[in-house]
């Protein structure tokens, strides 16, 4: 379940959360069931995503990360299908419900949007590495997730609580999606070398050592530069501003990574960019309350 992953999936709902609790909206049945449907269709994401790099071979002994489930051969190949079709069940039900919940048969046109996206999601999750067309080996991760993480994440959630689309998500939406790419490019600097020889095709392969450097950078610069525009733009009190303490950290990672040599010191950033990232969400969030 790679439960490390999971504060981070969240981190736009608790976001969308607090700017639907400013504007009125705010549900607490809403405000679960999205958090507990998000969580499953993370789960659900690293399931598969551990099939798919396990039969592929593509997580193999070069690679520099965590262990996985089917490379350690603690569990079975097999065994690890049933239990993504069991998460896909578990999504559904979990989906079904928020939507239900959120839009009930008052907003017929909202409910279809939402089911379809439901869907996406779970179709989502299982193709970043599963099947022969697997976009997480096409170099197509990133836009993937700047959608699910940021786009839908905090401005789908939002929907479900308002009924209508706002334009106080947008900045939030696009900060948390550029930090959340900025993990996955992470992940994959990390990974690059092994990713090259398993012929899996990601943005750190095609861009090469240096490029991919600059290339993150661009992502936590754009998160930066967006979370102080949303500040500015949609000031309350000094408040508002308390998330920019999390430009330090930030700061810090960028040139940790624009000194690194090599990839075994690219994990711990992993953790710090995503706690960071979870952290940023919580203080935009709660700043814009107060």
């Amino acid at each position: 379940m790679r439960l490390r992953t999971l504060p981070l999936s969240i981190s736009g709902i608790i976001l969308a959360s607090c700017l639907a609790y400013y504007n009125g909206f705010f549900s607490w049945n809403i405000c679960l069931l999205a958090i507990f449907t998000t969580l499953s269709f993370q789960i659900l994401s690293n399931l598969a995503n551990d099939y798919g790099d396990g039969v592929k071979g593509t997580d193999n002994m070069d690679r520099i990360g965590p262990k996985r489930a089917i490379q350690s051969g603690e569990i079975s190949v097999e065994a690890l299908f049933n239990g993504i079709k069991w998460n896909v069940l578990i999504s559904i039900i979990l989906s079904s419900l928020l939507i239900f919940t959120a839009f009930g048969k008052k907003y017929f046109f909202l409910t279809l949007i939402f089911f379809l996206l439901g869907i996406a999601s779970v179709i989502a999750a299982l193709s970043y590495t599963m099947g022969k067309k697997a976009y997480g080996y096409k170099g197509l991760g990133d836009i993937f997730v700047f959608i699910f993480f940021g786009l839908l994440s905090v401005i789908g959630c939002y929907v479900l609580f308002a009924k209508k689309i706002d334009a106080v998500t947008f900045l939030p939406a696009c900060t948390i999606g550029f930090l959340s790419v900025g993990v996955l490019n992470l992940n994959n600097m990390r990974d690059r070398v092994s990713d090259i020889k398993s012929n899996k095709i990601t943005l750190a392969v095609l861009f090469g050592e240096q490029k991919v450097k600059t290339y993150h950078n661009i992502l936590i610069l754009s998160a930066i530069i967006l979370s102080g525009l949303f500040g500015i733009l949609y000031y309350k009190s000094p408040y508002t501003f308390i998330y920019i303490i999390t430009y330090i950290p930030l700061l810090i990672h960028l040139n940790k990574i624009n000194k690194n040599k090599n990839p075994k010191l690219l994990d711990p950033e992993l953790k710090k960019l995503a706690l960071t990232t979870v952290f940023m969400a919580v203080l935009m969030g709660l700043g814009y309350l107060f």
